[in-house]
C-alpha cells in the first residue's frame, strides 16, 4: 500500500519562504512522477508541478513558475516544494501526488494547508 504524507505547510508573511515535504512509503518512490497540487477556499484543483522519476525534469504551472522548485531525493522517498515570494494568493491546501512516469496519479496525501497573510 503507497501513502503519502505531506508536511512543512504553516502560515507565512507575504514574501517569506516555506518548503514542503512529501514521504512515500510502500512503491517503488525512485520510479514515479511526483506532483503538487493545491486548491484554495471555493476554487478547483489547481497544478503547480511535477518531478519525473525517470530523469528528474520539471515542469512548473504558470502562476508559480521562477518562486517554487521541487525536488526529490530518491533514498529518502521524499520529494519536496521549496515555495519562495509567496503571495497572498498562493494561499491553499497543498497537495502531493504520485503515479508512473506518464502515467495518471494514483496516489494523493491528505493536504498541508499554507496560509500567506498580506
Amino acid at each position: 500500500q503507497v501513502q503519502l504524507v505531506e508536511s512543512g505547510g504553516g502560515l507565512v508573511q507575504a514574501g517569506g519562504s516555506l518548503r514542503l515535504a512529501c514521504a512515500v512509503s510502500g512503491g517503488t518512490f525512485s520510479t514515479y512522477t511526483m506532483g503538487w497540487f493545491r486548491q484554495a477556499p471555493g476554487k478547483g484543483r489547481e497544478f503547480v508541478g511535477r518531478i519525473r522519476g525517470s530523469d528528474s525534469s520539471t515542469v512548473y504551472g504558470d502562476s508559480v513558475k521562477g518562486r517554487f522548485t521541487i525536488s526529490r531525493v530518491n533514498n529518502k522517498n521524499t520529494a519536496y516544494l521549496q515555495m519562495d515570494s509567496l503571495k497572498p494568493e498562493d494561499t491553499a491546501v497543498y497537495y502531493c501526488a504520485a503515479g508512473a512516469d506518464w502515467g495518471a496519479y494514483e496516489y494523493w496525501g491528505q493536504g498541508t494547508q499554507v496560509t500567506v497573510s498580506a
